[in-house]
């Protein structure tokens, strides 16, 4: 036990990453049942949508779970009141200023976590009353900080500065990984690809598949010039690259990527004209697996990794 499963009420401090278009009730009700924190991805669905999945997730585990919400699709009064109509008191906000909803949702009672890409937001955080921080490093997929400040750098970085407990993100995917994570001064690990693979996620077939045969250098950051996002290398990639080879402005990427990319790729399964949002780590994934399997298996191995550490002769 440590400051995260406390915080949370969980067995162990894995969190699930509330991704767009894979994070459903389903995934998010499997990891929080294997001891976990699970987490609906709120960025892809309308108010009712969610309130949907908020209900289902319900009746799929009796453990806690999260909602995550990107502020810069639901930075609004509505969506926050029916998440604490729907009874969730636990609240991981990103892109955009903790500042505007953390005091309005700690008057409410809920536990909320925002994750950032830099001290300065950290810290930013912190004076905000958030309870914790995700610190996600440059490896992570989808949307990513502009500094491409790396996981091995950022945790220390923030842990030195702050008294918050403080989850590590951006390529951890294995128990070693998590291991290396706490020997930062991370208290917990939040975990995207490796459950975006999974049986219980919410993205397309095809999605799973492609991200199980990335190989190292497979994913590069993309979009620089609107949101640095990390991207599966495949047409819609490389069309984006062209475009900042030739030096065009931010509306011309607007234009190329208009609506509904992310949903074209990683919900409908179009691996060439869609935008697939995965991590680094993609690379050591190799199998699609039950969200429990997964568990269990970077539990075993951090555990194993602990011992074998301990007994190395220096």
């Amino acid at each position: 036990m440590n400051r995260i499963t406390d915080l949370f009420n969980i067995q162990y401090p894995i969190i699930q990453g509330g991704m767009i278009w894979c994070s459903g009730w389903e995934l998010a009700a499997a990891v929080s049942n294997a001891g976990g924190l699970g987490l609906i991805g709120s960025g892809s669905m309308k108010p009712e949508v969610l309130k949907e999945h908020i209900r289902k997730c319900k009746l799929a585990t009796p453990k806690p779970f999260g909602i995550n919400v990107p502020l810069l699709f639901h930075g609004n009064d509505d969506i926050f009141r029916m998440i604490i109509d729907e009874g969730v008191d636990i609240i991981f906000t990103s892109a955009g200023n903790p500042a505007k909803w953390t005091a309005f949702l700690k008057q409410k009672g809920l536990t909320v976590v925002h994750v950032v890409a830099n001290l300065k937001s950290a810290k930013k955080s912190e004076d905000a009353g958030v309870d914790a921080i995700v610190a996600e490093g440059f490896e992570a997929g989808g949307h990513n900080g502009k500094e491409e400040t790396t996981t091995l750098v950022l945790i220390p970085l923030i842990k030195e500065q702050l008294n918050i407990p403080l989850i590590a993100a951006g390529g951890v995917g294995t128990g070693k990984g998590m291991l290396a994570a706490f020997a930062l001064g991370a208290e917990g690990v939040q975990i995207g690809s490796r459950f975006a693979a999974s049986q219980e996620s919410s993205a397309h077939d095809n999605f799973k598949k492609r991200i199980i045969e990335t190989e190292e250098g497979g994913t590069m950051l993309s979009l620089k010039k609107l949101m640095p996002v990390r991207l599966i290398r495949n047409k819609f990639f490389h069309d984006v690259e062209m475009l900042e080879n030739m030096g065009a402005q931010s509306e011309k990427f607007e234009e190329l990527l208009g609506k509904g990319r992310a949903k074209l790729g990683m919900f409908e399964g179009n691996l060439d004209e869609g935008e697939l949002e995965i991590g680094q780590i993609a690379a050591l994934i190799k199998e699609i697996k039950p969200a429990s399997k997964i568990i269990d298996e970077i539990m075993q191995e951090f555990k194993t990794a602990k011992l074998e550490l301990i007994n190395i002769a220096f």
